[in-house]
């Protein structure tokens, strides 16, 4: 049986503009429709934001009389006033009828490749600029956040807004020369990675105290801290946590700095750098840490290493390795207690933001993209699944709370549904631990 529909002028017309109407609010989604860290619908149970309002507050920090290794001529460095750009996260208080919306800015491309220029975007968090803190009694843990080469202190806000939700004092620091804006040459991250951790440390240690007229006046506790890093970021934390560099890095060091010796401060053995190792730092994350495969860790820097430390990693890491990067370094670090989780088939990109739509537009090139996505991963899930591990973990060991287990899990996500997470929604995991010998 056929059925005639007659339509009027009039009716198709008033069809043609619903139907415009309706294409057009499907583009034109407000941007906090989504916001980086927001909970997927398969996310896992500690994914979740926690019952602090986040406000986010800029500072700039100079660290006076620094050496400036881009200068160095014939072995000699001159000093220079080395500044920080810094973000930090915090409870807050917001308003009631206030949304708590932040604007970020970033920039993607490369100063150091010309066909890469650089492009500037901005994209939207779930935190209040300049919102007044929340005042809890007693203060609240300090996280130290250390980005990639280049990379940036908003890399991570998935992230970062989320432990603040939670009860901490976040600090992701822009480390100079080594920033999407301004970065320069490797010598300068590789010097200046884990010494501008610990400045910032003792930044925050001075400005949380009582009467300092700071807004973090009783607000961070810099006595209970941990420590974040991506790739380079992994390389800083993992020194300034107590694992030593190895010889080789002071050959490969000068050879790229003119003959400056100065990163010996910060090698395995010296008297210095055992100095340095702050008891302060009580956890540490190292997602995919660089330079193993590269000879600048080896077994005896590593077993300095006696902090609490959860790595990161996809298994397909074709930066800083994996069989012989990453997980070589969990394995030889035997002196910490020490998670491993590692992402099947991931590659290197298990830590930042997803990919922010600028990166797809016509003309941008592929490495703009794959500087934040993964080929086999949905990096929003990635993102979830850090949220949960991280909060399990530093949870543990800043706050004391009862997470063990989401922490005590069968090795192989694919044969075990894990705990904390929904039904055939833990795929293409693998968890290891191993308590210090």
């Amino acid at each position: 049986m056929v059925y005639k529909i007659a339509f009027s002028t009039k009716r198709i017309a008033a069809l043609i503009v619903c139907f415009v109407c309706w294409q057009l609010c499907v583009i034109a989604q407000p941007a906090n429709s989504f916001i980086y860290g927001d909970a997927l619908p398969d996310a896992p149970a500690l994914a979740a934001r926690g019952e602090y309002a986040v406000g986010v507050r800029t500072q700039e920090w100079t660290n006076k009389d620094q050496p400036d290794i881009l200068k160095t001529k014939d072995g000699v460095t001159p000093l220079y006033n080395r500044t920080l750009k810094v973000e930090i996260w915090y409870p807050a208080l917001v308003p009631p009828g206030t949304e708590a919306l932040a604007s970020y800015t970033d920039v993607m491309g490369s100063r150091m490749d010309s066909t890469r220029p650089l492009h500037a975007f901005s994209f939207a968090g779930r935190s209040l600029r300049n919102a007044a803190p929340q005042v809890a009694g007693t203060a609240f843990p300090l996280v130290i956040v250390s980005h990639g080469y280049p990379g940036s202190r908003v890399l991570l806000t998935y992230l970062t807004e989320n432990l603040a939700s939670k009860g901490y004092v976040v600090v992701a620091i822009d480390h100079t020369e080594s920033t999407h804006a301004d970065q320069a040459g490797f010598a300068s991250t590789l010097l200046n990675r884990a010494t501008d951790i610990l400045f910032v440390l003792n930044q925050v240690a001075a400005l949380s105290k009582t009467g300092s007229n700071h807004f973090l006046a009783g607000l961070a506790d810099a006595n209970n801290t941990g420590l974040i890093g991506y790739s380079m970021g992994g390389y800083g934390v993992l020194n300034a946590a107590g694992a030593g560099y190895s010889s080789k890095l002071a050959t490969f060091f000068a050879g790229i700095a003119s003959g400056s010796k100065a990163i010996d401060a910060r090698l395995a053995g010296n008297t210095s750098y055992a100095g340095s190792i702050d008891k302060r730092i009580h956890a540490v994350v190292a997602f995919a840490p660089w330079g193993m495969e590269r000879g600048i860790w080896d077994s005896a820097g590593l077993a300095g290493l006696q902090t609490p430390t959860f790595f990161v990693a996809g298994s397909q890491d074709d930066v800083s390795g994996y069989e012989k990067g990453t997980k070589a370094i969990y394995l030889a670090a035997v002196n910490a207690n020490r998670y491993l989780l590692t992402y099947e088939n991931a590659r290197h990109n298990t830590a930042p933001n997803p990919p922010p739509p600028e990166s797809m537009k016509p003309g941008m090139k592929m490495d703009d993209y794959y500087h934040y996505a993964e080929p086999a991963w949905n990096e929003r899930k990635i993102n979830n699944i850090n949220q949960h591990f991280v909060t399990a973990f530093l949870g543990i060991f800043l706050q004391h709370k009862d997470f063990g287990k989401y922490l005590d899990l069968k090795e192989q996500s694919n044969q075990n549904n894990w705990f904390g997470f929904k039904p055939r929604s833990a795929t293409g995991l693998l968890l290891q631990h191993t308590d210090k010998r």
